[in-house]
């Protein structure tokens, strides 16, 4: 393996850890930075030859990464994935819940789709809950399970015209916490990141104003890139934050504070 590849002290050295959603953007970033942390990672997505693309990458630069096609609006897919990703690592140490859709915004509250409000609460909330239900008995076997939850500072400042992708990242917050507290004494930690609107594919839909407002209003007054969050990610799934559950991280330089 290249010696530039992997942190000479890492953090998540042997790890086995899921990362869905991980084909492209945020997740893949999260795929990638655990990768370096000597982690062996197995990246979850429903796009499959975007998929395989991001896992050839990573492996040609030396990494341990595989990859598995999962929907997560569907619970057979979640129960298929989950037992594949664990039978192949031989276990499972982390989870980081990063799958989800937007209602692509600029939408009222009383112009949503039924049925797009329901398809975001079926992948963005559903979906964690099934995932994490899944994996459960493999991460209590871990002995040192994590699991981070994907949020967004969205719900913390109730952004406008975006309230189903708004109410399920609130929601994902509060599961985070009920899930803390259920899971606990499987000495499993379970915490939310929240980012701010970060430059991936996913957002390239957002008007150029939402993007300068997030960069006006910051503390640290620039574009958040996918490496801004990916840090906080791997904290969340090392040994340095194993006291720590039940919490939101917001990850945005600073638009929302708590």
């Amino acid at each position: 393996m290249p010696a530039d590849t992997i942190q000479s002290s890492p953090l998540l050295a042997g790890r086995r850890i899921l990362v869905t959603g991980a084909a492209r953007g945020l997740g893949f970033a999260f795929a990638e930075a655990m990768c370096r942390q000597g982690a062996r990672v197995a990246l979850a997505d429903l796009r499959r030859e975007q998929l395989d693309a991001s896992v050839r990458q990573l492996r040609e630069r030396g990494f341990d990464a595989s990859g598995f096609e999962v929907d997560v609006s569907s619970p057979e897919a979640i129960e298929r994935c989950a037992d594949d990703v664990v039978k192949t690592l031989g276990g499972l140490d982390g989870l980081l819940n990063n799958a989800a859709v937007t209602d692509s915004g600029g939408k009222g509250m009383d112009d949503i789709a039924i049925d797009k409000w329901d398809q975001v609460m079926t992948v963005n909330v559903r979906g964690v809950w099934l995932m994490t239900k899944a994996c459960r008995a493999a991460l209590r076997e871990s002995g040192r399970g994590a699991v981070v939850n994907l949020a967004s500072d969205t719900a913390m400042w109730g952004a406008p015209n975006l309230m189903a992708y708004v109410a399920s990242k609130g929601a994902v917050m509060a599961m985070t916490r009920s899930m803390a507290r259920e899971m606990g004494p499987d000495n499993i930690t379970v915490n939310a990141i929240a980012p701010g609107l970060v430059l991936v594919e996913a957002t390239q839909y957002v008007p150029e104003a939402r993007h300068q407002l997030y960069v006006d209003q910051r503390a640290l007054q620039r574009q958040q890139t996918p490496e801004d969050v990916s840090g906080a990610a791997v904290y969340a799934m090392s040994d340095g934050a194993r006291f720590v559950t039940g919490q939101v991280l917001a990850v945005n330089g600073g638009f929302v504070m708590n």
